[in-house]
Order: structure tokens, then C-alpha cells, then sequence
């Protein structure tokens, strides 16, 4: 019998009471065993960032950081399939284990090349970058500015768009395989009731990555794409209720925020479990994709996870336009928009006719981001089935 081993390598420890974050990894973990797989989920943490529950520094068994990531994995019935190494210290699964499995997985995909352990990166078949930030990492290495695509025999990307004429990525002498996000549609039931009647998202204001000056061009973050929507909730008379990551030293975009009627919501609040960001996406009317300015500038096709979490939950998504309307139907379900003109008629079409687009929502889920289909196409073209 052929090895039934994919393993995922991505960072959930670091990033405690971000619910959003989790289910990123969690739809590959679940999703691939619904196909028959075997998973394993590889994480790794400098033991200088353990913080135990009133935020000192601690062992990491005695971190927040690794009861974070032992009770999600359990929650989601993947309590067997976990490592995390901390310095020279390993949980969960033992290193010896791991290394065992890795030499005989048919697969191992690396976040954004998350993992960093040279050890463990050259034992598995078939090493793959996945690409989930398109336009950073291609464009750090056509700079010179730093490599984390070296070394993979296989890439992939939900830049779906890059190759294509108007899409300014650089594909850095390699071949993408570009994919959508999957969603496991049995963890997003369609919510039929309407108890918060807003539009709503949860993101960050910055995120970890800076601007990237490129061949001429800057390509900035979502606060730079933010800005330019800010007078949204007074010209549509919709709500938006929006639980954004920003630091409190941003007063002047604090008060911008404020003025002009965004109801900011704290993200740990609402979304600080898997479980109370799944609420949170079902308990709102629709979601308004604010992206941030590498994805709208590049044209690179990104579609967030987050959307497509949305539109499982029979959620319609109003989403700024980066170019993915080539690859997915709009107008009804999934609207786009380029202005803040764009924008308010959106949500006015959105609102009049509900019912039809929230269904369609959900349709869109099915037929897209199924991680049933998604992840067999995958695998077909990474040929392991």
C-alpha cells in the first residue's frame, strides 16, 4: 500500500486568541482526510516568544502557545496529528516520529515556507511551497531582498492570475500551480437567521509583511486600500462592524475610523476561538473584503479565505476587486467593487434582494471551494493520484 502521509507545516502556536488564523491550516488538515489522507500538522515556535496566560515569558510547557495549539488540534479531532518544536524540546508527536513519517510522506506543503528545518525538509517525496501572501515572497526574491522559494520541487499559489498579461507578479523563473483556498463545507452550516444586521470582517490593519518598492511601483498593505473606502458607511447607510488589528499608537486612523462611522470591533473579542469566528462570520449579513494593496495593484486574482468562509455560511461577499472575477462568476453571491460608488451600490444590491444572494453564497461555496474539489484538482496536478 502506497504512504497515505501529507504533512502541513504552518504556525498556529505563535499566533494565540486568533481564531480566523486556525481554520487557514485546519481546512487542509480536514479537508485532505476527508480524502482518505493521513495528516500531520508541523509547527515550530522560538522558545523566547512563550508567554504563559498573563503574558510573561515561560517554558514552552508552560505556555499559552502550546495549550493554544494542543486544544485546537483536539477540537478538531486532530489531537494525534500534531508537533511543535520549541528550541530543542519537541510536543506532540516525538521528533524521532516525525522524521519517520516524513521520510515516507508522499507530500509535505509549507506554508509560506514556515518551516524551516532542513532536516525534515529534505526527507518527504515532494516538498511544496504554497504561496498564501502572492506578490510578497516573488517579489522579495526578484529584488534580492530575501529567498523563501528555494529548495521546493513544486509551487503553489492563490494567485491565481499570475502568468497572465495584466497581472504584474513576477513568477521568478518558476512554475505556479495556482489553487483557491478550501472550505470543509460540513464545519460551515448555512446560518438561516439574521441577528446582526451589518456588514462585517475581521482583519488587520497592517499585517506582518511592509510595503515592497517594485520596479517603480509601491505595493502597500490594506490600510493603504482602507483609506480610500473610509466615507463607505455614511454614503450607504449600512452598518459595518469591523473587528480590525490595529495598534493603539494609530490614533489619527483611530479617529479617521471613528468619524466616519466604522463600528471597530476588538478581533480577540469576537473571533478569538475557531469556534467564535465561525459565529461571528454566521451572525453577520455579509461580508465586506477590504484587500490589501499588493493583491488589488498586482491584479494577482487573491481570494481571501475569510470570503470563502463567509460564502459557505450563506454569507454574500461584497469584496474589493483584485482581479478575481476571471476566475469566479460576480453579481450574484460575490460582488466586487473598484470605488467607494461601487462600493455603496454593492451593498444596496446586496440588501434589496437578500434571500437570493445569500443562497447563491452558499452555491458559490459549493461549487468552488468544496475542499473535495479542491483538493482532488490539487493533488491531480501535483501528481499524486
Amino acid at each position: 500500500m502506497k504512504p497515505r502521509m501529507i504533512i502541513i507545516a504552518g504556525s498556529i502556536a505563535q499566533r494565540v486568541g486568533y481564531g480566523g488564523h486556525v481554520w487557514v491550516f485546519v481546512q487542509y488538515l480536514l479537508g485532505f482526510q476527508r480524502l482518505g489522507w493521513d495528516v500531520l500538522f508541523l509547527d515550530a515556535i522560538d522558545p523566547s516568544l512563550c508567554r504563559d496566560a498573563r503574558g510573561a515569558t515561560c517554558a514552552p510547557e508552560e505556555s499559552e502557545n502550546l495549550r493554544w495549539l494542543e486544544s485546537v488540534m483536539e477540537q478538531f479531532g486532530l489531537g494525534t496529528s500534531w508537533s511543535l518544536t520549541a528550541g530543542s524540546t519537541t510536543f506532540g508527536i516525538p521528533r524521532a516520529t516525525v522524521l519517520d513519517l516524513a521520510r515516507n510522506a508522499p507530500l509535505l506543503i509549507n506554508v509560506m515556507g514556515f518551516l524551516a528545518d532542513p532536516e525534515i525538509l529534505a526527507l518527504p517525496k515532494q516538498r511544496t511551497f504554497l504561496d498564501i501572501d502572492p506578490g510578497f515572497g516573488q517579489m522579495w526574491r526578484a529584488s534580492g531582498l530575501a529567498d523563501i522559494l528555494a529548495g521546493y520541487d513544486s509551487y503553489l499559489t492563490i494567485g491565481e492570475n499570475i502568468g497572465q498579461t495584466d497581472c504584474t507578479i513576477p513568477r521568478c523563473g518558476l512554475d505556479w500551480i495556482t489553487t483557491p483556498q478550501p472550505v470543509v463545507l460540513e464545519e460551515w452550516r448555512i446560518s438561516e437567521g439574521l441577528p446582526r444586521d451589518a456588514f462585517t470582517t475581521v482583519a488587520s490593519w497592517r499585517g506582518p509583511f511592509g510595503p515592497i518598492e517594485f520596479e517603480g511601483q509601491t505595493y502597500g498593505l490594506r490600510v493603504h486600500e482602507f483609506r480610500k473606502f473610509i466615507d463607505l458607511p455614511k454614503s450607504s447607510g449600512e452598518r459595518f462592524d469591523i473587528a480590525l488589528e490595529i495598534d493603539p499608537i494609530e490614533t489619527s486612523d483611530l479617529q479617521l475610523l471613528a468619524i466616519h462611522g466604522w463600528n471597530r470591533l476588538e478581533p480577540r473579542s469576537v473571533a478569538g476561538t475557531p469556534d467564535a469566528y465561525r459565529e461571528f462570520i454566521r451572525a453577520s449579513k455579509a461580508e465586506l473584503m477590504v484587500a490589501k494593496q499588493m493583491y488589488v495593484k498586482t491584479r494577482g486574482g487573491w481570494f481571501s479565505d475569510r470570503s470563502i468562509c463567509y460564502l459557505a455560511s450563506g454569507r454574500p461577499v461584497l469584496a474589493q476587486d483584485t482581479g478575481f472575477g476571471c476566475n469566479y462568476p460576480v453579481g450574484c453571491g460575490l460582488l466586487s467593487f473598484a470605488t467607494v460608488e461601487e462600493a455603496v451600490e454593492g451593498a444596496k444590491v446586496i440588501y434589496r434582494e437578500y434571500g437570493v444572494h445569500a443562497r447563491a453564497a452558499r452555491r458559490l461555496a459549493e461549487e468552488y471551494f468544496d475542499s473535495n474539489i479542491v483538493l482532488s484538482r490539487l493533488l491531480e496536478k501535483l501528481s499524486l493520484v
